[in-house]
């Protein structure tokens, strides 16, 4: 199958490499967090308490999607072929945005769902499952953004 270079990409075609990443990312992600939860009984989702010291779902879920977020950003640029808008300043600022809109979009998600529901015990599969969710829907989110940006004429 042929490389598709960065000229030749459309919306639709973006969208799809997009969506394979954040499958992969699911799957990957969800691996590693079976090997770092394994052995809990169950897990608190979110608690009422900025300093509980308790390992939760949603605080795991921040710094997972703040690094795969400005991560995903960096290697989208650097494995795109073809034509492309230069790393510094463009895929540099990118990299600091995403960050902060992964960190933005996950804490507000973890805050409403306290509020609205409290201190929720999961299983450790449960766990696994959402958290490699919030890896594919980050990584998708991130590939389709940062591949559009920089291929997108100023």
């Amino acid at each position: 199958m042929p490389t598709a270079s960065a000229h030749s990409m459309s919306s639709p075609d973006i969208l799809r490499g997009a969506l394979v990443s954040g499958a992969i990312n699911a799957v990957i992600n969800g691996v590693i967090q079976v090997f770092l939860l394994r052995g809990g009984v169950s897990i608190p989702l979110s608690v009422d308490s900025i300093s509980a010291g308790t390992h939760t779902v949603l605080g795991s879920a921040v710094p997972l999607a703040v690094s795969l977020a400005m991560i995903l950003t960096a290697v989208a640029h650097w494995t795109l072929k073809g034509p492309k808008r230069p790393f510094f300043p463009t895929t540099l600022w990118l990299v600091v945005k995403h960050g902060l809109f992964a960190f933005g979009a996950v804490v507000a998600g973890a805050v409403v769902w306290q509020r609205l529901a409290g201190t929720v015990e999961v299983s450790e599969a449960a766990a696994v499952i959402l958290l490699a969710l919030v890896a594919g829907i980050v990584s998708a989110v991130v590939n389709y953004m940062t591949i559009f940006e920089i291929v997108s004429p100023t």
